[in-house]
């Protein structure tokens, strides 16, 4: 099946770039990683054991032999172990992300919470006073950035008020301030876009059609409009789910939440070389699937795309 071996190679090409990311971009960090792992206090270390250290890790080889080496271990599902763990680095993945997905999900309900009625009200009332409510939080939640905007949760909630925890993770009092932080900073692109979409729906043809048919206003809204306003969003949210991560890391890091953001930025402060090479992977990957999951979701929405991409294979 030619479509089938098609998707098939740019799966495998791009793990393979991402892989070779990964690997070169940690190489390139400043730092030495032998020197991370033989930093202990008070205890001296002398050039020998080093480079014997060094000869047994195989850094003295040439690059790309160290990343086929490395490959060889990656496609087995061995990362290595944790400088700062000495567990190794899928352990420590496996304990940090359940926190991280508990977070994204709960931010992604917070902003549905806020962007799909400010998105429907203010497609449906263009001149009235709450498109100017939306207007004002798109321009206010796009200018503000994440950081700061949690700094102002704490000081209220946690300081100020003190009915919220402002940093680690014990129950849901916990995941409120930094859900509610990251669901305010990814709620205005989809108002802006989910409003857009929404009027550019209700003026096409085939809606005044079904008006004229007698067809329910309710009908047309959830069956017609709605869908075929959700394509564009979905899209978007596919390709946001990078910054969705990069947001995740500022706010665990913020309040202090261990989770894999959290987890990275320690590796990357502890010179971890094999946990940040370990996290890009899986953060790749989970980008990865989320996007064809994304892309299926077009075919249920709209059962026409499969018919325009010839969903029935050639073979």
């Amino acid at each position: 099946m030619k479509n089938f071996t098609r998707q098939l190679f740019k799966v495998l090409l791009f793990f393979l770039l991402l892989s070779f990311f990964s690997f070169i971009i940690v190489k390139l960090a400043p730092g030495d990683p032998v020197m991370s792992m033989l930093r202990v206090d008070d205890i001296a270390t002398s050039k020998k054991d080093i480079e014997q250290l060094r000869e047994t890790m195989g850094l003295n080889r040439p690059l790309m032999i160290q990343y086929i080496i490395w490959l060889k271990q990656v496609i087995k599902l061995d990362f290595g172990n944790s400088v700062m763990t000495g567990k190794s680095v899928v352990s420590g993945i496996v304990e940090a992300f359940p926190s991280t997905l508990i977070l994204a999900m709960t931010s992604l309900i917070v902003m549905s919470i806020i962007a799909v009625p400010l998105g429907i009200a203010s497609a449906f009332y263009r001149n009235g006073f709450i498109n100017k409510i939306s207007e004002l939080f798109n321009l206010i939640g796009s200018s503000v950035p994440g950081f700061w905007l949690g700094f102002i949760l704490v000081d209220i909630f946690a300081i100020k008020l003190k009915l919220l925890p402002s940093m680690g993770i014990g129950g849901v009092k916990h995941l409120i301030l930094p859900a509610i932080t990251l669901g305010i900073s990814m709620a205005p692109p989809y108002i802006k876009l989910l409003k857009n979409s929404l009027i550019d729906s209700m003026e096409q043809d085939f809606i005044r059609a079904a008006r004229a048919r007698g067809v329910s206003d309710k009908r047309i809204f959830f069956l017609h409009i709605l869908r075929n306003s959700l394509i564009p969003v979905i899209t978007v949210f596919g390709l946001s789910m990078g910054s969705l991560m990069g947001g995740t890391v500022v706010i665990e890091v913020l309040f202090s939440y261990p989770g894999l953001g959290k987890l990275a930025i320690d590796s990357i402060v502890k010179r971890d070389y094999a946990m940040v090479q370990g996290f890009i992977l899986f953060i790749g990957g989970i980008v990865f699937v989320i996007n064809v999951i994304v892309d299926i979701s077009y075919r249920f929405i709209d059962p026409s795309i499969s018919i325009k991409e010839g969903d029935n294979f050639e073979i």
